[in-house]
């Protein structure tokens, strides 16, 4: 199986596309990533145990058409972009947004070099998020889809990408300066699938990027969102009518 081809193809992409090595396709498959593959925890509520290595990550989301959180979905981007020929590294992030307290780090995300320099790329949160590569140069500010950021250096924490939510700048993530490894991310992947304190084992978290917005499934409610203005609502649907759901607007082969 060529790999690149079959990747291209689920996430929407021309197969027989060449590939570039440039910011302009980086962005592309970063977009069509949100955009066709889904947010997802189902797994994590069936009570099977993730398995993060790329082999198991490309057959999970790419062969049997699923989506998946941080772990997985930033997994598969990273390893992708590597066989196509980027210079990827990876970052063990803290998520900030909504945060009091400094919380654990467990969010995965990828950095790629080019020649101006290293580009964020995150293809694993269901919320707003950006959708193209962000430069990862301090104080320059960075608009795309009507969402606006910018990252400063912190003694601390290395890279903390801010955003601007309602005219105010808040902090978004912590990128740290040290590369991780795919063995770095099992311990908390573990801790999010088991842990009695995870939000990610309590309910479905399901989301996916539209055009203009985003669709999530937030326990049995399904909601469509433009921008962060929530279009529609559908409550207590039964599981047959979320798993057509899923299979119509996620992408999801449930």
């Amino acid at each position: 199986m060529d790999k690149i081809k079959a990747f291209l193809n689920r996430i929407g992409m021309d197969e027989k596309a060449p590939v570039s090595i440039d910011l302009d396709f980086l962005g592309r498959i970063q977009t069509a990533c949100v955009t066709r593959i889904a947010y997802e925890n189902l797994d994590i509520l069936a009570g099977k145990p993730l398995k993060l290595d790329a082999d198991a990550l490309f057959e999970k989301i790419v062969v049997r058409g699923r989506g998946g959180y941080c772990f997985e979905l930033n997994g598969l981007l990273s390893g992708m972009l590597a066989e196509m020929g980027f210079s990827v590294t990876e970052r063990f992030a803290r998520f900030l947004r909504g945060e009091r307290e400094i919380p654990m780090r467990r969010h995965r995300v990828t950095v790629v070099s080019l020649p101006d320099g290293a580009y964020f790329t995150d293809v694993g949160v269901g919320q707003i998020a950006p959708r193209l590569p962000l430069k990862m140069e301090e104080h320059i500010v960075q608009t795309q889809n009507g969402e606006t950021y910018r990252f400063e250096r912190d003694s601390r924490h290395g890279w903390v990408l801010w955003e601007l939510h309602g005219g105010v700048w808040r902090e978004y993530l912590a990128v740290p300066e040290e590369t991780a490894y795919p063995v770095d991310f099992l311990q908390p992947s573990f801790f999010c699938e088991n842990h009695p304190d995870s939000v990610f084992n309590k309910q479905r978290m399901i989301a996916i990027k539209t055009e203009t917005g985003r669709k999530t499934i937030d326990g049995s409610a399904y909601k469509v969102f433009e921008g962060e203005t929530l279009k529609e609502i559908r409550e207590n649907l039964t599981d047959k009518e979320i798993d057509e759901i899923l299979k119509t607007e996620f992408f999801l082969n449930v």
